[in-house]
């Protein structure tokens, strides 16, 4: 009996001096897989992809395209959504708390040379909060987005009211909108391919 306990000891010692060695050559411990762990399945406003769903006000919205500003550092978000041939942008930025914008582009507004401090737009006026020129690189469709670098100019209107003003290499889009909160969207995984052409 003795014997056998000294025995099944030995075994023990040996598979654990093997399982370091192992471990020690970089090589996968017995049972252990090579192959590459899964996609984590669950998003959020800073890691959502290419054909994940937004939903949001009751609409199914799908990531068909995401641009990252970056603007000497500093660096922000904005996905393009669909639905149908509803197009939305949700920015996102993180600058001592999380700020997510619902955002779409508006025709009935023109702007030529610099934009002022003040805009008035549909009854509301905006202030100049912010501008500066930002780098960008894309993931997927992005419409007319497509210069390298872009001159923006944020507002701020009442009750959330955002109005936003990019010049892309002299093409000017506007868009406006208003900060929502996280919690109002629910964020769905894809399977990572685009769904509008």
């Amino acid at each position: 009996m003795l014997m056998w306990l000294w025995i099944g000891i030995g075994a023990i010692a040996i598979v654990g001096v093997v399982l370091v060695l192992r471990q020690r050559q970089g090589k996968p411990l017995l049972g252990a897989s090579n192959q590459p762990a899964l996609p984590s399945l669950h998003r959020t406003v800073f890691s959502l992809q290419i054909g994940d769903i937004v939903q949001y006000l009751g609409a199914d919205w799908v990531v068909e395209g995401q641009l990252t500003f970056n603007d000497q550092g500093y660096t922000w978000m904005d996905y393009m959504l669909q639905d149908g041939d509803q197009v939305r942008w949700l920015s996102v930025e993180e600058d001592d708390r999380v700020e997510v914008c619902w955002m779409e582009t508006i025709t009935g507004l023109e702007i030529s040379g610099t934009p002022p401090q003040q805009i008035t737009y549909e009854g509301t006026v905006y202030t100049l909060r912010e501008s500066g020129t930002a780098s960008m690189t894309r993931i997927g469709t992005t419409l007319n987005k497509q210069a390298q670098h872009c001159r923006y100019y944020d507002y701020s209107g009442d009750r959330d009211q955002l109005l936003s003003v990019e010049d892309w290499d002299g093409e000017i889009e506007v868009s406006a909108g208003r900060q929502i909160r996280p919690s109002s969207l629910t964020l769905l995984p894809g399977n990572g391919r685009r769904v509008y052409d």
